[in-house]
This record gives structure tokens, C-alpha cells and sequence, in this order.
């Protein structure tokens, strides 16, 4: 795998070779599906009434309540929790010079899930009323580090794009196999919670979550926008990003750091959310035909957020009253494009 690969030749249309067009265009249409998460449910709402309902405090209506306390977290939470998968996709992508690298495939979110069935089916963080409410959100965290650490040390051993997927599914399997022995021991109220956890969505986000998920997640965003230039040159290889005074080993711990971070910090709220992570950089490439990461960060972060909105709306309104997992609707939305690349050869493994 070269670096070339993960480049796409200046052939794209002329509309998708001018980011600021692109970038527009992706703008308005994630202002359209935040307003459409708003409007569209069990109780449908015009542009009018929801206006009137956002100028109101929240208790002042029903359609205030259902908005401010249900309806906006909600869309907000899709949003950047797409965003922030793109991110971390994007970024392992760059790391390892694979481009069907993700969160999901090489067992960071299986390492949150892991760690997550450990808060939500077992006892033992009882005593730690401290970190309570952000316990799901710190185990996750470690969970995905810890995957991650293991599958670097045994890629560091054995070289190779094939065997560095294959152990993060291997990761994966296992955190699996640990997760349902401790659901096989678990009571059933606790079962209930978890499975319908693992099923992913983007329901139930409380403000605190929010503030949460907007203060660490930005932070990290605008941390690694500040360094889109020694990203540009650890494509181009580590002896020539050395070379332009980049730390590789600091500079590798910092990519991994904020990847595991920004995956795990999603998982931990929302579950295990697959595809957007692997597809949406994909899709960010094309689209703006570059591999510059100055565009493809926001690009991709702005593509993510409006897939993962639009997956969040038809999951929970294609088949009302019930909700589709949402990992089902995005892997029905990513896989197909996943394989398109491979057939299309704009991809080798």
C-alpha cells in the first residue's frame, strides 16, 4: 500500500475540484437534515411551529418540551457523533496507509463494547459514585485504548496491511466472545439495557452529554486541524515528515491518542456505530478530490455528520414505531460503497 493509493487523480468534475462549492453544498444539507431531525417524528412539526418553539423556554409547550429535550439533543448528538467517527477514520487511514481501515474493523469499538458490558452487566464499579455518570464514557476509553495498544504491538512484530486487519478482527472476535460470557452471568434488566445499547442509536442524549460530547470532541478537532500540515507529510512517509521537523513518535502517539478518543467517546454514548468511520473519508476523497488533510478534515467531519443524521432519521422513521438499529441502516449505507472502491480499484490491499 503507497501512499498514491490513497490519492485520487485530478479527473473529478469541475464542481467537486473547488472545496469552497463542496463545502457549501455540504453545509446547507446538514442544516437541512438538522431541521428535518427536528420536524420529522411521531409528532411532525412545520418550520413555523418549531421557529415558535426555540424563541419559547422549553416548558412554555408541548412541542417545546418534545424539542429542547428530545428532538435537538438528539440531532445534535448524530451530528457530531459522525462527525467525530469520520475523524477517527480519517485519521487511522493516514496511520496506517490502509484505506479500509476504521474504528470498527480493527476492534476499537469492539474494545469500548467490551469495556462498556463490563460498567452495564456486571457490579463491580459499584463504590465509584464519583465518575457515575461518566463511567460508561471513561471505560470506553480505555477499552479502546487497550485494543489499540495490543494491535500495535503485534503489528509493530509482523508487517503488513492483511495481518493488521486480520488481528484487529481477531480483537474484535475476542472482545465478543468476553462480552457474552458476561451476558450469559448477567441479570435480565441488565441484559435488556445492554443489548438495546449495542444496537446503537443516538437517542436518550441528556445536555451534560452534549456539553460532553461538544467540549472534548471539539477540542480534539481543532487539535488536529492545527496539525493538517505534518499530516499532509506523514502520507508522503515518515523519513520526509522527519525531515520537515515532525516528532514520528510523538506525532504517531498523538493520532492514535485522538482517534481512540474521538471513537470511544462515541461508542460510549451512542454504541458500537459502524461503517461511517471506514466510508465517510472515502466519500470525502471523492468528492473533494484531494488528499490535503487542511479539506479533508472538515470535509470529512461535515460528511460524517450528515450521514450519520440522515442513517439516525430513516432508523427511526422508516419503519415507525419501531427503531432500526442504527449500525444495521449504516452498514446498509456503507458496506455497498466500501466494495464499490475495492471494485473499482481505487483501493489495494
Amino acid at each position: 500500500m503507497t501512499t498514491s493509493d490513497l490519492c485520487l487523480s485530478d479527473t473529478r468534475p469541475l464542481l467537486l475540484r473547488r472545496p469552497p462549492l463542496v463545502f457549501s453544498l455540504l453545509g446547507l444539507l446538514s442544516l437541512a437534515m438538522l431541521l428535518a431531525n427536528m420536524a420529522v417524528g411521531s409528532i411532525p412539526f412545520t418550520l413555523a411551529e418549531i421557529w415558535q418553539a426555540l424563541a419559547e423556554p422549553p416548558e412554555a409547550s408541548t412541542a417545546g418540551f418534545i424539542l429542547w429535550n428530545i428532538r435537538i439533543p438528539r440531532a445534535i448528538a448524530a451530528m457530531f457523533g459522525g462527525a467525530y467517527l469520520a475523524a477517527s477514520g480519517l485519521l487511522l487511514q493516514i496511520y496506517f496507509k490502509n484505506p479500509i481501515v476504521g474504528p470498527y474493523i480493527l476492534g476499537i469499538s469492539s474494545g469500548a463494547t467490551l469495556m462498556v458490558s463490563f460498567v452495564m452487566l456486571t457490579s463491580i464499579t459499584v463504590g465509584w459514585t464519583l465518575f457515575t455518570p461518566f463511567l460508561s464514557t471513561l471505560a470506553a476509553f480505555a477499552g479502546a485504548y487497550g485494543v489499540m495498544l495490543i494491535v500495535l504491538t503485534i503489528a509493530n512484530r509482523v508487517k503488513g496491511g492483511a495481518t493488521l486487519l486480520i488481528v484487529g478482527l481477531m480483537m474484535g472476535y475476542l472482545c465478543g466472545a468476553v462480552s457474552a460470557i458476561l451476558t450469559a452471568f448477567a441479570e435480565k434488566d441488565r441484559i435488556k439495557g445492554f443489548v438495546l445499547w449495542q444496537l446503537g442509536s443516538f437517542s436518550g442524549f441528556k445536555w451534560d452529554e452534549i456539553a460532553l460530547l461538544l467540549i472534548i470532541g471539539g477540542a480534539i478537532l481543532v487539535l488536529l486541524y492545527l496539525q493538517s500540515k505534518p499530516l499532509n507529510a506523514f502520507l508522503l512517509g515518515e523519513e520526509y515528515a522527519a525531515s520537515m521537523g515532525v516528532d514520528i513518535r510523538r506525532f504517531r502517539l498523538l493520532i492514535l491518542l485522538c482517534a481512540c478518543a474521538l471513537a470511544g467517546m462515541v461508542t460510549s454514548m451512542a454504541g458500537p456505530v459502524a461503517f461511517i468511520g471506514m466510508a465517510v473519508p472515502h466519500m470525502a476523497r471523492l468528492s473533494f478530490g484531494t488528499s490535503d488533510n487542511r479539506i479533508l478534515i472538515p470535509g470529512a467531519c461535515l460528511m460524517g455528520g450528515l450521514v450519520a443524521s440522515l442513517c439516525d432519521l430513516i432508523a427511526r422513521t422508516v419503519m415507525a414505531p419501531v427503531e432500526l438499529p442504527l449500525s444495521a441502516i449504516t452498514a446498509f449505507f456503507g458496506a455497498p460503497i466500501v466494495i464499490a472502491l475495492l471494485l473499482q480499484r481505487r483501493v489495494k490491499l
